[in-house]
């Protein structure tokens, strides 16, 4: 996306202007009214929806037709939707006093909630914030390894690098090299936090952390009690883990993996360490059975691009959903074109908030990608079942619900389902089960933590709990208290290492994810049992099931709508998240991973 157009449209907000005092013999303003309020909401959601349309269009060119030209046009409908957004967000702060109706209220908060960092009321901050985002997104952008003056690359490369070496010294190279990155950000990242608090500030909220935590129907502080509480019901099942792969990784790498205590983050297979699946091969059991081959079967099948997205599709109408429109098929992308350059990160697209719903996604007749499109289509199946709603409760109904119901459909992708599919003719025995759980627990486990910490980091930041001089220190306190994870080596007294991670870089929420690695698995128990699902939960398969359709159907038509607890008991019959399903789901591996770790000190 080209900036300069959002700077450019930033430095044109009129300045805060003064206005004359008011005589003793002017008649003050009445006061605003419910039917004002909501005159006020119907009108700015018609702007906002009309807005969206060419915003959706625009993007979708810039990651379809990669051109300076689709940049600065994708780039300048972007702008104009966030300076509307910003204007009828302040503009509804004179109705902060009207005592609301609750339907009222939440839009009202849903408006507010539109940007992430809503910028200061003052022009030259605004712009200023605006060029320090840019600037930080930029650095990110740009940021190159260099292991030699001719041997240099980019994060890509780092990435592979980082999963696929087993050369400790290379690893801490790479490792190294990356989050340089994050030093010259530092100072602007500190400035950045305050702008946020002061634009934060005028729509209400205590500073920019409180405004984000506010999107979760409880008090702010609430809800990071609630995080606290999911996290204490999985920390046993992820120090079963930990005390597991730091044993297997010792005797792989000897006294560079310390027998006891924490793990130095460069060893997992990540530049975050935030998913461990890369060292699988590290950590795997030797003689634990086999898994099923998923790729080899789809190539034995001769299964191209429109024959998993079919697939994918027919998991959903076996449901009872309705088949995708027509649109969705011409429009959407499916596999990498040969003519030109393309976003190829999959994405699941609703570009008229209606029917004109796409994926795009450079398929592959691969594992992973069959497991995405299913994934991706229940975020086209989700953003369908609410299309009818007011515009601003065209949304999960947290920020987690997205990520989640597209996980739990990815999970019933079992063998079970690739039976009733004809992929294979028999379920494999039992004893590759262990082997997929620990694969899975590699990726779902190991992120919790990492899940939850990058915003407990920012929301201090915000909170000015913390000066600039010590965010480092703090960025390493809570991956040591949560994750159990060290920096490599000592740090340098610039190191600013959260700006070595895009969320953080970019200013995008953290939290959501976490959630979603918590609702995923109690989306996907609540549809087995409706399915009727006999046997251990990691098996089961709910395709074919239309009571599993209805109930998935009737929380996803809510949207945004209702508070999160109401849309989660639809489908649950619990108000409350639980991560009782997670746990119940790798059950069998927590009995494995514990006998396993037998004389191993436990935790750090």
């Amino acid at each position: 996306m080209s900036r300069n157009v959002w700077i450019a449209l930033t430095l044109l907000l009129p300045a805060a202007t003064s206005l004359p005092a008011q005589t003793p013999s002017r008649r003050a303003a009445p006061a605003p009214t419910v039917a004002q309020a909501a005159k006020y909401l119907e009108s700015a959601e018609r702007e906002l929806a009309a807005r969206s349309l060419p915003v959706s269009q625009a993007s979708w060119v810039a990651a379809n037709f990669i051109t300076d030209d689709t940049e600065s046009l994708s780039a300048y409908f972007q702008t104009d939707w966030a300076l509307a957004v910003r204007r009828l967000a302040t503009g509804a702060a004179r109705f902060d006093r009207v005592r609301l109706p609750p339907e009222l209220k939440r839009r009202f908060l849903l408006l507010k909630l539109q940007l992430a960092a809503p910028a200061p009321a003052d022009s030259p901050l605004a712009a200023e914030m605006v060029k320090l985002q840019v600037g930080m997104e930029a650095d990110y952008g740009r940021g190159t390894v260099c292991l030699a003056p001719k041997n240099c690359f980019q994060i890509s490369v780092a990435e592979s690098l980082m999963a696929y070496s087993r050369d400790p010294a290379q690893l801490l190279a790479v490792w190294n090299g990356w989050h340089k990155v994050g030093s010259p950000m530092r100072d602007r990242y500190a400035r950045f936090a305050s702008l946020a608090n002061q634009g934060a500030r005028t729509l209400g909220f205590a500073d920019a952390g409180a405004m984000w935590r506010s999107g979760y129907d409880m008090p702010p502080d609430s809800f990071a009690v609630e995080e606290d509480r999911l996290w204490e019901q999985v920390k046993p099942l992820y120090l079963s883990l930990f005390t597991y792969v730091r044993h297997r990784l010792h005797e792989r790498y000897g006294d560079q993996i310390p027998a006891s205590g924490m793990i130095p983050g460069h060893l997992l297979g990540n530049l975050w360490a935030q998913d461990w699946s890369n060292v699988y091969d590290l950590v795997a059991p030797r003689g634990g059975g086999s898994a099923v081959d998923l790729t080899a079967l789809l190539k034995a099948n001769k299964f191209d691009a429109l024959r998993m997205i079919h697939t994918a599709e027919n998991f959903f109408s076996s449901l009872g959903f309705d088949t995708l429109p027509g649109s969705f098929w011409k429009r959407s992308l499916f596999v990498k074109p040969r003519d030109r350059d393309v976003v190829c990160h999959a994405s699941a697209w609703d570009i008229d908030n209606k029917d004109d719903l796409r994926i795009k996604v450079c398929i592959e007749p691969e594992a992973e990608d069959f497991i995405t499109v299913h994934h991706e289509l229940g975020h086209n199946y989700y953003q369908r079942a609410y299309q009818d709603l007011p515009f601003l409760y065209q949304a999960g109904a947290n920020d987690g619900f997205h990520e989640a119901i597209g996980d739990a459909i990815a999970l019933s992708v079992t063998p079970a389902y690739l039976k009733q599919i004809a992929l294979v003719d028999s379920l494999p025995s039992a004893a590759g089960d262990t082997l997929m759980l620990l694969r899975q627990a590699l990726d779902k486990v190991a992120f919790l933590p990492w899940g939850l910490l990058v915003d407990k980091w920012r929301w201090a930041v915000f909170a000015n709990q913390v000066t600039p001089e010590r965010y480092n220190q703090l960025w390493w306190d809570l991956r040591g208290r949560y994750q159990g994870v060290s920096p490599p080596d000592r740090r340098p007294a610039d190191a600013f290492d959260p700006g070595a991670k895009y969320h953080v870089a970019s200013n995008t929420p953290y939290a959501r994810y976490f959630l979603a690695g918590i609702l995923e698995f109690q989306f996907y128990q609540a549809l087995c049992r409706a399915a009727g699902q006999t046997g251990p939960l990691y098996r089961c398969s709910f395709y074919g099931s239309k009571e599993a359709g209805r109930r998935l159907d009737a929380m996803l038509r809510l949207g945004a709508s209702r508070p999160w607890p109401e849309a989660l008991e639809q489908l649950t019959g619990t108000r409350k998240m639980d991560a009782g399903a997670i746990l119940e789901y790798f059950a069998p591996l927590k009995v494995w991973l514990d006998r396993e770790n037998r004389g191993q000190a436990a935790g750090w």
